[in-house]
């Protein structure tokens, strides 16, 4: 039996579930794009090879193996991205929420029904149909529990709108002791510089009292000020519009003071090694054209 529990986004993780890039399949067409960045390096040519997504999921499973971190993985289904876990469901408190999203991806939470099979049935929950909301969106901060949303009336009309305003209220209605804080995030469905595709692409916190944070990321300014007053200015890390394209906010914590970064994002590790962070750097640009990084790449299951 798992013992699930996660109540931040940064204490000592113990369990996990990574995503997998085994057998992802061909470079998919235009049309299937799911976000404006995959979009960009169809259309370019750029789009990453199997063999190098391969390469650097195994730089962060070989992280996880430092800590002692315990690992599962997705069953491998053929010709199929299933490297971002974290859409799929996430784990409030001692409770797993199946989520429910774009439904070619449906496939992949069978693919882990495995690990939701050692978890109490009781504690296993599913939204009803018209619940959107996915794991990038959920965010985590004791008694908080962050979400992002879109709540412009033409929310059908993006791929990029994951999780709905029914979403947002499945979730106060499920934790009822909790303080459920959404927020109102900048979508395109052809910029990828200006579409936060979920909450975690604009904002994360570090530590247990640290973040970092994308301003024009929020549609509205005064959830960006909330976050401001409920962290210090001094304790955000405030990344530019193109440190937001390249997901500078989807680092992952295994501890308070250990953060996984990718090689590349100087300006943001020097930051937190300033702030006394330990950093692993791993190479993860190549998974970064799917508009997803770490944090998109993982579901934890236990924090201690």
């Amino acid at each position: 039996m798992l013992n699930i529990n996660v109540q931040n986004e940064t204490s000592r993780l113990r369990a996990v579930v990574l995503g997998s890039a085994v057998n992802n399949g061909p470079t998919p067409g235009a049309d299937e794009a799911y976000d404006p960045k995959s979009l960009e390096h169809i259309l370019a040519g750029t789009y990453p090879l199997e063999c190098d997504m391969c390469d650097e999921m195994e730089a962060f499973n070989t992280v996880f193996k430092k800590y002692d971190v315990k690992v599962f993985r997705p069953e491998m289904i053929e010709n199929y991205n299933q490297i971002f876990s974290r859409d799929i469901g996430f784990v409030i408190d001692d409770t797993f929420v199946k989520a429910n999203i774009l439904p070619d991806r449906e496939r992949e939470l069978d693919a882990i029904q495995y690990v939701i099979d050692q978890i109490n049935p009781e504690k296993v929950v599913r939204p009803p149909e018209e619940v959107h909301i996915e794991g990038g969106d959920v965010m985590l901060w004791n008694d908080y529990i962050f979400i992002g949303t879109y709540k412009g009336s033409d929310y059908k009309d993006y791929i990029t709108a994951r999780t709905n305003m029914q979403g947002v209220q499945y979730i106060k209605d499920l934790f009822p002791n909790k303080k459920v804080k959404e927020f109102d995030l900048v979508k395109s469905k052809i910029e990828a510089r200006d579409n936060a595709l979920h909450l975690d692409c604009c904002f994360q916190p570090v530590g247990t009292d640290k973040g970092i944070i994308y301003k024009s990321g929020f549609r509205e300014e005064s959830d960006y000020v909330f976050l401001l007053d409920l962290f210090g200015k001094e304790n955000l890390f405030h990344i530019t519009r193109d440190e937001m394209y390249n997901m500078n906010s989807n680092v992952f914590s295994i501890a308070p003071d250990v953060v996984v970064s990718e090689k590349n994002f100087t300006r943001l590790n020097s930051w937190l090694r300033e702030k006394g962070f330990t950093v692993e750097e791993i190479p993860y640009a190549e998974i970064a054209k799917q508009e997803g990084l770490l944090r998109c790449s993982t579901l934890p299951l236990i924090r201690d």
